[in-house]
């Protein structure tokens, strides 16, 4: 049977739909419980499940929205189960979030947003373009104005976020980021590895990071 991915309204969500995501949360860096993805389905609008034979091998919450008349996909808490197919659950998620986008926002380039805690996953932005921030890249001023912009939308106090490494200091809670472990881990890119170094990754700190979704590819989803 092939993946399932089905993109719907998080109030849709069902107590069996929260069980299942903690399920695949407490097998991975991000242990969170039914109580704090609740929360997230209140501050996001949109879930995407991905589930092979029925059983849920991974999720993501987003939203579509403009920020200063800039279509955005930004995504808030997501997990991919530790699975021989984690790689295809990811970009499967990816792939429905960029169509729901060109849905949306149709003709238009779209900035997509998230945190992250771990180098692995950065194979999420693997269909975007100038991603920032990135290894040999030094991020302009208005690229440091959308990295403050998406730290105030995911609720990051001013004090606690780096516009010149991206950083957002923890506050010893778990991080709601887009959590995933690949594959191949000793073909990450040491460099990209490098820009997480920094990170105190007990006391919750992540990187914001986001890529361009550029029309002519997003047309080709339609």
């Amino acid at each position: 049977m092939a993946i399932e991915i089905e993109t719907k309204d998080c109030t849709a969500l069902s107590d069996a739909d929260f069980a299942e995501m903690a399920d695949i949360c407490a097998e991975s860096s991000s242990d969170l419980g039914v109580g704090i993805l609740s929360k997230q389905a209140e501050a996001w609008v949109l879930i995407t499940l991905a589930r092979d034979n029925g059983k849920l091998k991974g999720f993501s919450f987003s939203t579509l929205e403009r920020i200063g008349g800039t279509p955005c996909v930004l995504v808030g808490v997501a997990s991919i189960k530790r699975t021989s197919k984690r790689d295809t659950i990811l970009k499967g998620i990816v792939t429905d979030q960029l169509r729901r986008a060109v849905l949306a926002f149709p003709d238009e380039d779209v900035l997509v947003g998230a945190r992250f805690a771990d180098a692995s996953a950065f194979e999420a932005y693997k269909q975007l373009d100038d991603i920032v921030p990135r290894p040999g890249h030094k991020a302009s001023g208005e690229e440091r104005a959308w990295g403050r912009r998406l730290a105030k939308r995911f609720g990051i106090e001013n004090g606690n976020y780096d516009d010149h490494t991206f950083i957002a200091k923890g506050d010893g809670a778990v991080a709601c980021v887009l959590d995933h472990a690949s594959l191949k881990p000793e073909k990450i890119d040491p460099d990209v590895a490098a820009l997480f170094e920094p990170l105190d990754t007990e006391r919750g700190d992540s990187l914001i990071a986001f890529g361009w979704a550029m029309a002519e590819d997003l047309a080709k989803l339609a």
